[in-house]
């Protein structure tokens, strides 16, 4: 049986959050997109440790912090995405699973909004608003 519309809007939500979590890896990971503009800045992140632990630099924090929030948006959206197309009754199904997913997907909007910058914003927006519309389909 052939997923229905709300599970291909489901699908589609998550397909954008997947992209947005690949690209952000891949600019953690690659090239200088999330280098401060400021050198000097980044030779202080480098050189300095945190008063939690003297294990790691501010600049390896950084990193960590930029890589997991991508493992986090990338898992979203594979479980999600293939959830919606290839198990639609078990994702459709639970409410708590179709709540979870809207909670994060808000949370990531509004932490687009309010700390990160208008591509990330646009993208949470539209998939919160994908996911928000096969919501309503479904009920």
């Amino acid at each position: 049986m052939p997923p229905s519309n709300a599970a291909l809007l489901l699908a589609a939500s998550a397909l954008i959050v997947l992209a947005l979590g690949l690209v952000h890896l891949l600019y953690t990971f690659s090239g200088d997109k999330f280098d401060p503009r400021d050198a000097a800045l980044k030779a202080c992140m480098q050189a300095g440790v945190l008063r939690l632990t003297r294990e790691t630099t501010v600049w390896k924090a950084w990193i960590g912090f930029n890589a997991s929030h991508s493992y986090g948006a990338i898992l979203f959206g594979l479980v999600w995405g293939y959830l919606a197309l290839a198990q639609p009754a078990f994702l459709l199904g639970s409410t708590f699973l179709l709540a979870l997913g809207g909670v994060l997907l808000v949370g990531y909007a509004h932490l687009a909004w309010r700390y990160w910058f208008s591509i990330p914003f646009r993208g949470m927006v539209l998939a919160s608003a994908l996911y928000g519309i096969a919501l309503l389909m479904l009920f």
